[in-house]
């Protein structure tokens, strides 16, 4: 009989172990977070308002553009050019939230695509047929678009200036203009009304830990744009860490010149409050992936690992301080501490995508592509 109840008693422990471990696999969460209280605040504090502010420079951008071209002189030409930058570093705290239309939308990728094909657009121009809907035409559009249209036609602003009053398809680079700027108010509109007309309530009420709740897409998200956007896009590739040599004209803002360095700290640090919670255009914070690591007690070498990750935050932004405000010209001139910047982004890659997502059970999903 003991023999009996021993059996019994080991084949449901090791059931109970199967099962437990099966529940793990699954990246399902058993913690007591509220994580509610977290999509709340990214929703109503942070997305939405960062929407909000992208959606008024677009428009302000939108009335400069048609100021412009009515009126194609160098006021009305440093005016454009004013708004689009005020737009593309608004833009920097959006461009992680790829999720809810922004995802249907492939918003991201129709909005910054760097660099543009300059022959595709003057093919365009030329032509006078293009669907900017089209997937193929995402780098024939948006910021980079603008920075070529603006900044790119030529080094003199009297000559830009004539491709708009003089030139044979004069008419022809003004419609495209409109047309880029039209596009990129529609699919900023379409965003933002999701969030505020349903898309947040769905957003937040998808609270559970499966991988299809909205807090573990989330995490994916932000680990991705981290990875891929931030730290390979605007440093990584121009210093050639994946190619092995420097690429110059991959760095956004390529025309303009400089301000490469402008719009990377305005992502680094949109990066940074995301993960703190901390309120769009305030100094106050809610809860946040710091708030949920620090209510889980992760520990990592003796420190939280909350504090360690935004410690290597400021290390990358303190090694980044002295990069050239001209990307272009830091790869040419000393590209080293682009390297070196990269590599402190990179620390920060291990701390959130190996400890960060393990601690809050999150599976990664997507395709790490680059092998790193």
């Amino acid at each position: 009989m003991k023999k009996i109840l021993f059996l019994i008693t080991t084949v449901i422990f090791f059931a109970v172990s199967c099962s437990s471990g099966d529940d793990n696999e699954t990246g399902a969460s058993t913690d007591t977070f509220n994580r509610q209280a977290l999509l709340e605040n990214i929703a109503d504090n942070i997305a939405i308002p960062a929407y909000q502010n992208l959606a008024n420079d677009i428009e302000v951008l939108k009335t400069a553009a048609s100021t412009f071209v009515a009126i194609p002189n160098e006021s009305n030409l440093q005016s454009i050019r004013t708004a689009w930058l005020n737009s593309y570093i608004s833009w920097q705290s959006v461009s992680v939230f790829e999720i809810g239309k922004a995802e249907e939308l492939s918003f991201r990728n129709f909005m910054n695509v760097f660099p543009v094909s300059a022959s595709e657009i003057e093919a365009n121009i030329t032509s006078g047929t293009y669907d900017l809907n089209a997937v193929s035409k995402d780098n024939e559009q948006g910021f980079g678009a603008l920075d070529y249209l603006l900044n790119g036609l030529s080094d003199s602003n009297t000559e830009i200036i004539a491709f708009y009053v003089s030139n044979t398809n004069a008419d022809a680079y003004k419609k495209y203009l409109t047309d880029v700027v039209d596009r990129m108010n529609d699919l900023t509109t379409q965003v933002l009304t999701d969030w505020t007309s349903g898309y947040r309530d769905t957003f937040v009420s998808s609270n559970g830990s499966s991988a299809t709740s909205s807090l573990d897409k989330l995490v994916n998200d932000y680990v991705f744009h981290y990875e891929k956007h931030l730290r390979a896009g605007k440093i990584g590739i121009p210093a050639g860490v994946f190619s092995g040599s420097v690429l110059e004209d991959r760095v956004e803002a390529f025309y303009k010149g400089d301000v490469s360095k402008t719009l990377f700290n305005a992502n680094l640090t949109a990066m940074q409050d995301l993960f703190n919670g901390k309120h769009f255009g305030k100094n106050t914070s809610g809860e946040s992936f710091k708030t949920y690591l620090d209510f889980l007690n992760t520990i990592k070498e003796g420190e939280d690992l909350s504090t360690l990750i935004n410690n290597q935050f400021e290390s990358a932004r303190s090694t980044g301080t002295g990069l050239s405000d001209d990307f272009s010209a830091q790869v040419r001139t000393n590209n080293s501490l682009m390297t070196q910047t990269y590599d402190e982004l990179q620390k920060n890659v291990v701390l959130l995508k190996v400890d960060m997502v393990q601690a809050m059970s999150v599976r990664i999903t997507f395709i790490d592509a680059d092998g790193d």
